[in-house]
């Protein structure tokens, strides 16, 4: 049996535990380094090219901007406008430095000791991540996994795009694009938004402690949301001004100032269904998908309006613009309390005159043409399922017009509630330009998205007589100042393609005898419409209508004259504006400009017009139109007085003494209320009317065109006038030299006729 041996081991010396540390070191160096060789050439997954890194995916929100330069609104996936550094307050630099990276200019995108410190106490004391690195993760991979070994591969990938995005810009470059990136939430992305959404600010307007607050924001937008936990983000503001104090950027004082200071919002989210001129965002929103398809980029794709952070510079002026829509909203307002009021004892309402077989054949239409029945369809319900659900109560938010009210009612019931609101349409151009200056489709984008300028044609009323004015004075050579007989008179069937006789009357069963043209379109006399087509022929009249840019089909028929014709209020205003252009059509033109985001101009539209009538017959039109404000049914514009009796119609607070040319309309059953006013820089077209005809007033007393549309012109041009930054005309429209037409014949001191003051424009 063999010996034991009993030798211990020799014991190795330091040299040998030295060699076996600097071994695994460089081993574990060189497979660090390794590593992140390998993530730089994407073998864990992509990495940004050269030209991505010198163009990074914006995503760029579009602008709207307004002939004086307001944004009116954006077209967004991101609601976001790219700034300069130039433009950022040093502020709010100092800040976002002092909060979230107090070494970032010495460091060249990873912060050695943040990150050994990060390592040390294994991220318990927050993360490790410079400014360049967060926008790493906002630029190209977004919010992290939660999955250990994926997170690592994706800190390894930021890091190294955080040394390239060195590499490539300058720290004041990397600082506006962060600011320019971040999502500050409730629609706001990026500094520019957030200061406008939250302050309604530019970034450059900020105070110290607003901009501390948004700074506060981006370690955790959702928890430190200043419109559901004010408190917290108070706390939190706080200490971003103890952080420039501890960076020497503030002064103790000055923070114990600002921080006692309560967090003063201004808050207004801009969504597609909010803001001015909505009902044009949407007009014009449609337009660039058409603009879209035939202005390709270089590389032959087409322009996203949601992403390529374009441009659109308009012709609407947003001064002009308030004032349209605060006339709409302060005159509908009123008429809708007392169209409420007359609708209380109709079973029936807010139809008049016809019968529940009627009702209910509108109300089944509403039905299927609404979101709930198309949703219902969807999901494979039957008729008579969906029908039950419309009368089964629900919660809902509705429209008032004193702000939305949360509510529980039957689909069916709010079918028929909506159907009671009036609506308005609400044009304004410059008529030598063709430049749309205001455009109001209705009034509330966000429940009644109808477009009343742009979509809808309604029937006119009296306001297309000056078209037949105008081919008179044409074609027969007839003045202003010639005189008709206003007496009964007929079309005889097989005249004019008329398939029975047709005998017109005037709205109060009168006739006057003698008067002039400028008399009898001043106080809208049916009968001498009637003869001057049947002189004309109505061919003439559709031909000139159709010169002067309406685009409806109008039909060869007398009637036409009592404005038997559906018109657009943009098509009304383009053809009132060519009386005003001396006789020449202008095409109405709502873009001056389309700019790319580098400010490249990518579109420039050519005014387009045509002549339609020599000036001396323009001018005998808006002679006559003249009449219609100095002694006609557009007279209340000069006048203090008036009103019905109530308490809120008490008189017309506008007393014009400058030269106004106009027309009011009024349509069968009064379901149309009209007016079309003149100056000479300035063409405005109203419409008020419920969304179905057969909803409207019971009498012509508030249906008619002088209360239910004038009044809003009135209003707003008393707005425009007030402001002195505008220069809307008060002169006397341009008279061409050597006239060849009588116009100076009535003067409205010796000839008013007062008997008819209401009731003048009810077509029949």
């Amino acid at each position: 049996m063999a010996k034991k041996n009993n030798t211990p081991a020799p014991i190795k010396d330091i040299a040998y535990y030295k060699k076996k540390f600097w071994k695994l070191f460089f081993y574990g160096l060189g497979g660090f380094f390794l590593f992140f060789l390998l993530a730089s050439w994407g073998l864990f997954g992509s990495m940004p090219s050269f030209e991505q890194l010198e163009n990074p995916n914006s995503n760029l929100a579009t602008e709207i901007i307004s002939a004086d330069g307001v944004v009116l609104g954006k077209f967004y996936n991101e609601n976001r406008t790219p700034i300069k550094y130039t433009d950022l307050p040093k502020h709010l630099v100092n800040a976002l430095v002092s909060t979230e990276d107090e070494r970032f200019y010495e460091h060249s995108g990873i912060d050695g000791r943040r990150t050994m410190g990060a390592f040390v106490k294994l991220g318990t004391n927050g993360g490790a991540s410079t400014l360049t690195q967060q926008l790493a993760k906002l630029l190209f991979h977004g919010e992290g996994s939660k999955f250990l070994p994926l997170r690592i591969i994706q800190k390894a990938k930021e890091w190294i795009i955080a040394i390239q995005l060195e590499r490539h810009y300058t720290k004041n470059e990397i600082i506006a694009m962060y600011l320019n990136k971040a999502d500050f939430i409730n629609t706001a992305v990026g500094i520019r938004s957030a200061s406008k959404v939250y302050f309604g600010k530019e970034p450059r307007d900020l105070a110290v402690e607003e901009g501390a607050m948004l700074i506060g924001m981006l370690t955790n937008p959702s928890l430190y949301n200043p419109v559901r936990r004010i408190e917290k983000v108070q706390k939190r503001r706080n200490v971003v001004l103890g952080q420039m104090v501890r960076n020497n950027f503030l002064s103790e004082s000055q923070k114990k100032n600002l921080e006692t200071m309560p967090i003063a919002l201004h808050f207004h989210p801009e969504s597609h269904t909010d803001g001015s001129a909505t009902y044009f965002r949407e007009f014009l929103r449609e337009y660039l998908k058409n603009w879209a398809k035939d202005h390709k980029k270089p590389d032959g794709s087409e322009y996203d309006v949601y992403s390529d952070g374009l441009k659109i510079y308009t012709t609407i002026d947003s001064r002009i613009q308030l004032y349209a829509e605060e006339a709409v909203a302060a005159h509908i307002k009123n008429l809708q309390e007392e169209f409420f009021i007359q609708s209380k004892d109709n079973k029936n309402a807010p139809f008049v005159n016809i019968s529940d077989l009627e009702t209910n054949k509108i109300l089944k239409q509403a039905m299927k043409t609404s979101e709930r029945w198309r949703v219902l369809k969807e999901d494979d319900k039957s008729d008579e399922e969906i029908v039950k659900s419309f009368n089964v109560k629900t919660k809902m938010n509705v429209f008032t017009w004193n702000g939305d009210r949360d509510t529980i009612m039957t689909p069916i019931d709010s079918i028929r509630y909506y159907k009671h609101f009036l609506q308005a349409g609400l044009m304004s151009m410059e008529p030598q330009t063709g430049q749309i200056k205001a455009w109001v489709g209705g009034i509330n984008y966000k429940h009644f998205q109808y477009d009343h300028v742009g979509q809808g044609s309604r029937q006119v009323g009296s306001t297309f007589k000056p078209i037949v004015y105008a081919t008179a004075i044409q074609q027969l050579g007839k003045s202003p100042c010639d005189s008709i007989i206003d007496g009964p008179f007929m079309i005889h069937k097989g005249r004019h393609h008329v398939t029975e006789d047709w005998e017109p009357k005037n709205s109060d069963n009168k006739y006057r005898g003698m008067v002039t043209l400028k008399k009898a379109l001043a106080n809208s006399i049916n009968t001498v419409s009637a003869k001057l087509i049947d002189q004309t022929g109505p061919e003439a009249v559709v031909e000139l209508a159709h010169k002067l840019g309406i685009k409806s089909e109008i039909p060869v028929q007398p009637s036409i004259a009592l404005g038997a014709v559906e018109i657009s209020v943009q098509d009304m205003v383009a053809a009132y504006s060519t009386f005003a252009n001396e006789g020449v059509y202008m095409k109405p033109q709502f873009i001056t400009r389309i700019e790319d985001k580098n400010g490249t101009v990518l579109y420039e539209p050519t005014p387009e017009s045509h002549d339609v009538l020599n000036k001396d017959i323009a001018f005998a039109v808006i002679k006559l139109l003249e009449g219609v404000t100095e002694g006609g049914s557009g007279e209340r514009l000069r006048t203090q007085g008036g009103g019905n009796g109530d308490k809120r119609w008490t008189g017309y607070p506008y007393m014009f003494t400058n030269p106004i040319a106009g027309k009011t309309g009024t349509t069968q059953n009064q379901s149309d209320g009209w007016f079309m006013g003149m100056v000479p820089n300035l063409v405005t077209g109203v419409w008020v009317g419920c969304e179905d005809r057969s909803a409207r007033f019971k009498s012509i007393t508030y249906g008619q065109g002088a209360t239910a549309a004038l009044p809003i012109w009135g209003y707003f041009m008393k707005k425009c006038y007030a402001d002195e930054k505008l220069t809307i005309s008060k002169e006397d429209f341009k008279r061409p030299d050597n006239l060849s037409i009588k116009v100076d014949c009535w003067s409205p001191t010796k000839q008013k006729d007062t008997t008819f003051e209401q009731n003048i424009d009810e077509f029949n």
